[in-house]
């Protein structure tokens, strides 16, 4: 009988050795090479997009038609918008979620590894549709990222291949939701309580749910423009009694709750990087998941603020305004338990901690602009001009992109076993904030002077702005090669110095409790947890 043991323990053993070569990463089923893989792919679709905005930049370093004519134009700024949105920001942080939720959990992997693996690899015809479309007849899609209606019924044949990417990315994000809802409910070690969760994996938990509502709508909204196209309906065309504003109700049901998707994560990664580098618990934890809740709920109810400007009667537009205010009340609760969790808190400022603090920084700064925009009488005013292009890139890329740099920062060591060079970590910071606050802070006064977006050409009274935020931007996409070269490819090579266990003194979670690098396989066996669920009792 022992013998047979000690037979079904060596075969047992000799499953755990990572697979190598290519089969490793195409038959991928283990969720730490999931999560590199989205990661990396979300990097290119990263620098692909910063190319195109910085396409749009050098058109507008100064007045005239310099570089691209202005159907070029509305395609790069449509480009750009989708390939961020749906090619870089949403897969990193499904990444994030894949390589940190079972480690967090104490599972072993996610729920259903084959799923994870199909759900990544769609994204890859996805993502070289969306890039292809600039070689087919009539060019990209030019509707802006939004795809509004009556534009998109008249584009060309990439705006079909668009919207059939577009489907197969919400395929791919519904799967991984349902898949991280599955593995955070069912597969926690015991004795970790709902309340004991990190905070990274609450918000997980909430966006899960959020994109397994709001995707299906936005797949109907252009499943309805695409049978306009081609099948002589006339959801959204006039000429047959449709209605173009109607899309624009559907998009923004949508699209609101989108923007807390892109959000809600890079909370959580805030709250787990505060406390370690503070020395102190995060301050009020169950209000921060409460006011993480109370966010998704309200983020279905503020979607017209988007449309003050389309002929909405004042009851309404005060219904929208007083619900767009009202949302800043949980954000403004995270912000202030942030703050409240650094107070007098032993302090050190390595490059996870500078990237978090400016993060607080510069999202709480769009935020407000926000809450300016929120204002009916105001938002008329504003609408459509780069006061709102400043606005909801202080929100994404100072909000989204800097979590997941800081969030790179703090955990790869855990990812690679070495230490980052931190030097180079603080350089990239810096750079990388003050060329950021270069490119977009000029965009508010552009914007308040009147300066439309989406208009590839403008009168003389705009250009020392636009010149400035020219600059700014090709120095931001400058400082993320850098980081790749300097910072990613370095890490991913094994050069540096070992990581420990745990590399920061102060960090909890059971991320923490296995070796550095993280062994191909953990928690094989649920691990027994100490009364705070942060810790692995030996």
């Amino acid at each position: 009988m022992s013998a047979v043991l000690d037979h079904h323990d060596h075969a047992h053993d000799h499953e755990h050795h990572a697979p190598s070569g290519w089969r490793r990463w195409v038959f991928a089923t283990n969720h730490k090479d999931i999560g590199t893989l989205y990661l990396l792919f979300s990097f290119a679709m990263l620098m692909f997009g910063g190319v195109l905005a910085l396409g749009i930049r050098a058109e507008l370093f100064q007045p005239g038609l310099q570089l691209v004519n202005p159907e070029l134009f509305n395609q790069l700024t449509t480009m750009h918008g989708l390939i961020m949105v749906f090619g870089a920001i949403m897969p990193a942080f499904v990444g994030f979620a894949n390589w940190m939720i079972p480690l967090q959990i104490g599972a072993a992997d996610m729920a259903f590894a084959r799923m994870n693996n199909f759900s990544f690899w769609l994204m890859i015809p996805a993502g070289l549709m969306l890039g292809s479309s600039f070689f087919m007849p009539g060019g990209a899609p030019a509707a802006g990222w939004t795809l509004y209606a009556p534009l998109t019924l008249q584009m060309g044949p990439s705006m079909d291949a668009g919207i059939f990417a577009l489907h197969i990315l919400g395929a791919s994000s519904i799967m991984g939701s349902i898949n991280i809802i599955v593995t955070i409910l069912n597969m926690r070690a015991p004795g970790m309580t709902l309340m004991k969760m990190p905070m990274f994996v609450w918000t997980w938990l909430i966006t899960a749910y959020l994109l397994i509502a709001v995707m299906p709508v936005l797949a109907g909204a252009i499943t309805m423009t695409l049978t306009d196209r081609h099948f002589g309906t006339s959801f959204f065309n006039p000429a047959g009694g449709g209605d173009p504003v109607m899309y624009q109700h559907i998009f923004w049901f949508f699209g609101h709750p989108e923007v807390y998707i892109m959000i809600l994560p890079a909370f959580g990664i805030i709250s787990q990087i505060l406390p370690a580098f503070s020395r102190k618990r995060l301050f009020g934890y169950a209000s921060m998941v409460y006011a993480t809740g109370s966010i998704a709920i309200l983020s279905f109810v503020v979607w017209a603020h988007h449309m003050f400007t389309t002929g909405m009667p004042v009851t309404g537009q005060l219904f929208f305004m007083y619900s767009t205010m009202l949302i800043a009340v949980p954000t403004g609760v995270k912000v202030f338990n942030w703050i409240a969790t650094m107070w007098k808190g032993s302090m050190t400022f390595e490059t996870p901690m500078l990237f978090s603090v400016g993060f607080i920084f510069v999202f709480t700064m769009g935020g407000f602009t926000g809450l300016i925009l929120s204002v009916a009488p105001v938002d008329v005013q504003l609408q459509d001009t780069y006061y709102v292009v400043a606005h909801f890139h202080y929100v994404l890329v100072a909000g989204s992109l800097f979590a997941m740099f800081a969030g790179f920062y703090y955990w790869v060591p855990k990812w690679t076993g070495v230490m980052y060079n931190e030097t180079r970590g603080k350089i990239h910071f810096w750079w990388t904030l003050i060329s950021f606050n270069i490119t977009f802070f000029p965009m508010h006064f552009l914007g308040l002077a009147g300066m439309p977006r989406r208009y590839a050409d403008y009168p003389m009274q705009f250009a020392d702005f636009n010149a400035l935020a020219s600059v700014g931007a090709f120095a931001f996409g400058f400082a993320q090669v850098y980081f790749f070269v300097f910072v990613v490819l370095p890490t991913m090579r094994g050069q540096g110095e070992k990581a420990p266990a745990k590399p920061w003194e102060a960090a909890e979670g059971l991320e923490w409790e296995v070796p550095s690098p993280a062994p191909f396989h953990t928690f094989e066996t649920p691990p027994k947890l100490d009364a705070t669920a942060t810790k692995v009792i030996a």
